[in-house]
């Protein structure tokens, strides 16, 4: 007898909370769907129908839905002491970073063509086309009066047609897409949900995120197929069911039986295509390899439980075991640091080995089904459960390859473990250097500036968070916090946080960058590029992960061999990351800058003294990218450079940024741009230009 214990399955007829009818938002219960049979309402003198809540694989809590949940702060904040001595929360536990010329102009170039090979205080990105106007948070502006909130009417949102609007995806494209056009309709969509969140919209923020990429045809794989889906990989992660169904991976908007409906089954046969599973039902247990999935249905229009149906998404089960045919599986866990958000795991394919019935709790029918993995996959859950027993059962030293508890010797507020599961035997520690939490300023180059005193820090928000348009800091920021639970909304030119002379609590959602690390890292030995750097945790895009920490350097005291610096003034490869206005019903030339060049060149080298920024690798393709940041303390300016992450990563992926190139050439022949680097690059990405730096 097989002895795994059954799954339970989502019903047909469940609703996704965030495409609850706006009826329902409005109740004090958890939201319920109503059942098409209610459509006819009684008259007043009638009862009303009561209609149970009905199981989802989403939980209720409506803050989830809607909001972000980065990492929360972990321990007391490491940074400089306020002015203000009765302010116990200020104590420091570091030195500040290091002290820089303060950000006052963002200015783009002029010439749109002017590619240099000069290593100087060049541009820090390609150019871009800019709207009309100053950019959003731009420094060249002073803190205005105060200013009302903007209100947000719920439907102004709203897409409702697509109008002229491009969306640069073809229709081929939309159809059957590929890996560029999978992370471009993720980015696009996170970017608009993290906007929506940014100016509290007062509807569901998913619902309206996700209807509007669709309506603009930000979508792709809208063909439904059985197997593999292009541009999805074993192991990718999504943090909103809305994401799966606009890149194709599972189509159902309701249920987490995705199948071939009658009409289509005409062409490919009646089977199962993808199953998401719960992870949250009686009796419930997903093994590494095995899955026993418990059938839909099971319950009538008034909630009370009936038996199952051999119909819908069972009988495409029960097709699929006869037909042999694989079958997409997701795994639905819950998020290690936030109990009421789920994390979906695609966990490759699986077949159908067979089914059968049982009576269930409620004394009725119910179908179960037997998946099985199928051969020489990567590994995706199973990683999953593998970190969840490292960050539950402290394992570290007993891992695999394990060399060093903790990189960091205590500098950190979370360990930072070093291993070498490449070669377990050598047992050695990367090259001599101090390790230090944040931006070191001693032998850095100091300017003096002018400053009116009065206008240091937010005064006006003593004791409480930065949270309304008052606060001066949030002006410096365009009027908008630039994040929205730990998570950075916009990419921009620079983005100002609260410093010493700041008197809001250390919990202010303006210091992010200054608060150290909140992810589980570690430093771990790669194959063909050294050292690298991972996360335990799943992260979310916008996630701050880590500062790169180091000693300020002049062009003239760098040295030829050092492999750990970090310029500025390197050319990078542009990418889109911030929202497009026109997804919002907003104008075009509203659209936050995401251009950086800055006022003089930056050189930060982790060669003597750095911290975990240090062991993360260059990669064409990257998931990370740096955003400048900068804060006052005591009258001075510091910059730091925080790195961000630039789409989901999950656990155990290595982590990578751009390090830029020297020059950029074009091409005699096709005007296609050439960037030029000094060192042979090993990434492997299919955008490899074969060089950096």
């Amino acid at each position: 007898m097989d002895k795994s214990i059954p799954i339970k399955a989502i019903p047909v007829a469940c609703v996704r909370p965030d495409l609850v009818d706006d009826v329902t938002k409005n109740t004090s219960t958890i939201p319920t769907m109503v059942s098409p049979v209610l459509t006819n309402m009684p008259s007043a003198t009638s009862p009303l129908l009561m209609v149970p809540p009905l199981r989802t694989i989403w939980p209720s809590n409506k803050e989830w839905y809607d909001g972000d949940a980065g990492p929360s702060s972990t321990g007391p904040i490491k940074r400089e002491a306020s002015d203000n001595t009765n302010d116990t929360a200020h104590n420091t536990f570091a030195p500040p970073p290091e002290m820089v010329i303060p950000l006052i102009t963002i200015r783009p170039s002029d010439d749109s063509s002017n590619y240099s090979c000069d290593a100087g205080a060049g541009p820090s990105t390609g150019p871009v086309k800019r709207g009309r106007g100053r950019p959003k948070g731009s420094k060249n502006s002073t803190p205005t009066e105060p200013k009302k909130p903007k209100v947000y009417d719920p439907n102004s949102l709203k897409v409702t047609s697509r109008g002229n609007f491009d969306s640069e995806i073809t229709e081929a494209e939309t159809e059957t897409g590929n890996q560029e056009i999978v992370d471009s309709v993720m980015m696009r969509f996170d970017a608009v949900r993290r906007r929506l969140c940014q100016i509290n919209h007062p509807e569901d923020i998913l619902t309206t995120a996700s209807g509007n990429c669709t309506k603009m045809g930000v979508k792709t794989n809208t063909r439904r197929r059985i197997g593999a889906v292009p541009g999805i990989h074993v192991g990718d992660i999504f943090y909103y069911w809305g994401e799966m169904c606009l890149v194709g991976l599972h189509k159902s908007n309701y249920g987490g039986i995705d199948f071939f409906t009658a009409a289509e089954s005409a062409v490919e046969g009646h089977a199962a295509m993808c199953v998401v599973t719960a992870g949250q039902y009686d009796g419930e247990t997903e093994g590494l390899d095995t899955l026993i999935y418990s059938g839909q249905g099971g319950t009538d229009v008034y909630g009370n439980a009936r038996d199952q149906e051999m119909k819908g998404g069972n009988l495409a089960l029960e097709a699929s075991v006869s037909k042999g045919n694989d079958v997409r599986v997701v795994r639905g866990v819950i998020h290690p640091h936030e109990n009421n958000q789920k994390i979906y795991i695609y966990d490759g394919m699986y077949l159908v080995s067979k089914f059968w019935t049982v009576t269930g709790k409620s004394g009725f029918k119910e179908f179960r089904f037997k998946l099985v993995r199928k051969p020489n996959q990567p590994p995706a859950y199973a990683i999953w459960k593998t970190v969840e027993n490292l960050r539950n059962h402290d394992l570290i030293d007993s891992r695999q390859g394990f060399i060093l508890e903790d990189l960091s010797f205590g500098a950190e507020l979370l360990r930072v473990p070093l291993v070498n599961e490449v070669d377990e035997d050598d047992k050695t520690i990367p090259e001599d250097f101090d390790y230090i939490p944040s931006q070191c300023h001693s032998g850095m180059m100091t300017h003096e500036f002018h400053f009116d005193r009065q206008s240091l820090g937010c005064q006006n928000c003593r004791h409480q968070p930065c949270m309304h348009q008052n606060c001066t800091c949030v002006q410096r920021n365009g009027d908008l916090l630039p994040y929205h639970n730990n998570i950075l909304v916009c990419r921009k030119p620079l983005i100002y946080e609260c410093g010493g002379s700041c008197p809001c609590p250390d919990h202010c959602p303006t210091r992010l960058v200054q608060t150290g690390l909140k992810l589980h890292l570690e430093v771990f030995k790669t194959r063909n590029c050294g050292w690298g750097l991972r996360s335990w945790d799943p992260i979310r895009a916008g996630t701050f992960i880590c500062e790169f920490a180091g000693l300020r350097k002049t062009k003239e005291e760098v040295e030829e061999d050092d492999d750990y610096l970090f310029d500025t003034s390197k050319i990078y490869q542009r990418f889109r990351w911030n929202y497009e206005p026109e997804l919002l019903l907003e104008d075009s030339w509203e659209q936050v800058s995401e251009f950086i060049n800055l006022p003089t060149q930056v050189l930060i080298s982790a060669k003597e003294k750095g911290n975990v920024g240090r062991f993360m690798n260059h990669s064409c393709s990257p998931n990370v990218f740096w955003q400048p940041i900068e804060y006052e303390n005591r009258g001075d300016v510091y910059l730091l450079i925080g790195l961000f992450a630039m789409k989901h990563i999950p656990p155990m992926t290595e982590l990578t940024y751009d390090y830029g190139v020297s020059c950029v050439e074009r091409s005699e022949e096709d005007e296609v741009l050439l960037y030029k680097g000094k060192k042979t690059c090993l990434c492997g990405s299919v955008k490899c230009r074969g060089s950096f730096t």
